[in-house]
This record gives structure tokens, sequence and C-alpha cells, in this order.
């Protein structure tokens, strides 16, 4: 294959899968003339060996359906040399319950092991236990004022119970714990990231911070994933949300950092790759 056969290939995979999901209607005729135009094979196999490095990363992660790309990110979280702990924290606590529960069985499907089993394998203690509580987070009804004084309480003995924490912040809906979390900070007069910075430590204390995050703030949490600018990170944020809310990810990013996402990635991208990010993206803001 000539070099210039292979840059327009790229070209052409950079356009047509930035913008394919594997479970939306599209016009098939389209895909498989482009498939033959890659490879005449396996799709998958296919762009394996006509991309490589971050852009077949991306391009086989816009093949997946979200629940399988999801699955994947999990299994990608666990897998090698220490766990990904930052990554397992994003997805559990971004993600509502029935989707997170569609979310195992595609995992089971795609690996054949058990989500709960593996996530309790790769974690221990605390954290663990808020690990396995996010995967099966439920809404039950609480009473605001009962819970900020059962937290406050809490925090004023000599060893915090994270249990306690972990119970009510997996248990409530959005709304009930935004107030409870708002009416805690006032009536202890500062931010709660640096209450908990103050009563935990290691992985249950970053743990117990992403999910207060997730909480207040989601789209600002997602939008500070993206700044570190990191391939791997870029990739499941903006493939995982660029069907639901990556306009909501692309204000808060621009909020934070004064620069739209559009622009940062020129800047620190290039090529096909940089094509892909852009047409995920969308457009400026």
């Amino acid at each position: 294959m000539s070099s210039s056969s292979a840059y327009y290939d790229d070209v052409i995979a950079c356009r047509v899968f930035s913008t394919y999901r594997a479970d939306h209607p599209i016009d098939l005729s389209f895909i498989i003339i482009t498939i033959l135009i890659i490879l005449q094979s396996d799709l998958n196999a296919g762009l394996k060996k006509v991309l490589s490095g971050d852009l077949l990363s991306l391009m086989l992660a816009l093949m997946m359906t979200p629940l399988q790309h999801e699955a994947h990110r999990l299994r990608q979280a666990m897998e090698g040399l220490g766990t990904n702990e930052e990554t397992l924290m994003e997805i559990l606590c971004t993600r509502p319950a029935p989707q997170l529960k569609d979310t195992s069985a595609a995992y089971s499907e795609l690996y054949k092991k058990d989500l709960e089993k593996d996530l309790k394998g790769e974690t221990s203690g605390d954290f663990a236990k808020l690990i396995v509580a996010l995967l099966h987070k439920d809404n039950v009804l609480g009473v605001v004022q009962r819970d900020i004084e059962a937290l406050s309480a809490s925090l004023d003995s000599k060893k915090t119970d994270p249990g306690l924490w972990i119970s009510i912040l997996t248990s409530r809906d959005a709304d009930h714990l935004n107030r409870v979390l708002m009416r805690l900070e006032l009536e202890r007069g500062e931010p709660l990231e640096k209450i908990l910075e103050k009563k935990f430590s290691g992985d249950i204390r970053m743990g117990l911070k992403t999910l207060v995050q997730c909480i207040q703030s989601p789209h600002l949490f997602l939008a500070q994933r993206l700044v570190t600018m990191k391939a791997a990170i870029l990739h499941g944020v903006m493939v995982s949300h660029c069907e639901e809310d990556l306009l909501c990810i692309r204000a808060a990013f621009l909020k934070l950092t004064g620069t739209s996402l559009y622009t940062t990635l020129q800047k620190n991208f290039k090529g096909e790759h940089l094509q892909a990010l852009l047409a995920i993206c969308r457009s400026e803001d």
C-alpha cells in the first residue's frame, strides 16, 4: 500500500468512525464501501492494519456500543500493573444505576467474568466497599436534615467512619445529596474537599472526593479530567459522552480553562488523530 493511499485511508477512517456509533442507525452501504476501501476484510482487523497508536485506539473505541465501551474501559482500568482507580471512579460516579446494571451485563458478555468480583479483586478495604456500593447504588428516600446531622456527627469523632459516608452518598438522588452537601459545607464553614482531605487518607479519600465532585458538578469533574490532555483519558471521556452531554462538558471546560476544548485539542494534537478528535468534539465554542 502506497504512503498516499495509506494517508487517504486514514482520513476516510477518521471521518467515518468519529461520527459513527455501533448502536446507531446509519447508511450501511456507505459503511460497506468504506470497509472495502480500507482493506476488504474484517473491520477491526482492517483498522489494525491501516492505523496505529492513539488513532487506532480511538477508532476501535468508536466501533463499540456505548455499553461495550464502558465495560472495556472498566476492564482496562483493572489490567496491567496497578489499578486505575480514577477511571473506575469516573465511570461508577457519573453513570446512573440502570446504566451500570447494563454495563455489568455487557462486561459479562464480553469477558465471561463478573464485574463485581473483578472489582473486589482489584480493590481493598473501604475503597472496595465504596466501589461495590457505587456499582449497586440506589435511591432511598432520606431526610435532608437527618443526613446532615449524621455526616456532621461523624466528622466530629476522632476517627470518621467512611461506611456512613458510603451509605448516604450512594443511596440518595442527586438533588437530595446536593442539598445535604451544600448545607453541610455552610455548617462546617469550609468546602467538603478540604474536610475530606483532613478526615480520610489513601484511596478512600480520593474516592469520596471524586464522588462529591460528581454529585456537585459532574460536567466540571469530567472537564477537569480532559485538562490533562492524555490520549487515553480524552478517548474515554469524549467517546463515552459524545452522544449524551459532551456539549455540557465542553462548556465546563471553557469556563474552567478560559479556552475551548476544540482549540485546546488543536494545540496538543496533530494529523489524523487531531481530525478524529475534532470530529467528535464537533465545533468551536
